[in-house]
């Protein structure tokens, strides 16, 4: 069984609210906009980490991070991506290849909006843990945590961070 602790959107932005949640994971996942690798240097001296880069993020990142970072944990198939969509509107890059290979979990970020919905037509889960970092339109900072175990994906829990002003 693995941990997980799923973030997006810190935007060069991370505390000790993250970080409170980070020691309690196995994993920590980043889905992009990381912003400063100080986030993700932070991140990796405490747990492992899987991150794809975002639209935001610069040449230190991407060379740093994928794209689409695919891997599999727990018999558990996921694809990370930034810029991904949603069920029924898969962003155009991502459209045949979901279809032709769907993975059990499907997580992207750039909306700085939580959503966890089921793909019926794919049978995946697709999750965006919202934002964590401080910059954006949200009014409350966001992460998913969750447990993989042998194939199933069990305990979601939303976290919510402090409200911003």
């Amino acid at each position: 069984m693995k941990k997980i602790l799923l973030l997006s959107d810190t935007h060069g932005f991370i505390d000790n609210q993250i970080l409170k949640f980070v020691k309690q994971a196995d994993e920590i996942w980043h889905a992009g906009d990381i912003g400063n690798l100080e986030v993700t240097d932070t991140l990796k001296k405490l747990k492992p980490l899987r991150a794809v880069f975002g639209n935001i993020d610069g040449a230190d990142a991407r060379a740093e991070f994928p794209l689409d970072n695919k891997f599999e944990v727990e018999k558990v198939s996921v694809w990370i991506t930034h810029i991904g969509g949603y069920p029924n509107k898969y962003y155009q890059r991502i459209r045949e290849e979901i279809k032709l290979n769907p993975p059990k979990i499907f997580i992207s970020g750039h909306s700085h909006i939580l959503k966890v919905q089921y793909d019926k037509k794919l049978n995946l889960l697709h999750l965006n843990p919202g934002a964590s970092g401080n910059h954006g339109f949200h009014k409350i900072r966001t992460m998913l945590r969750f447990e993989l175990d042998n194939g199933e994906i069990k305990n979601m829990e939303i976290i919510e961070l402090y409200r911003r002003g």
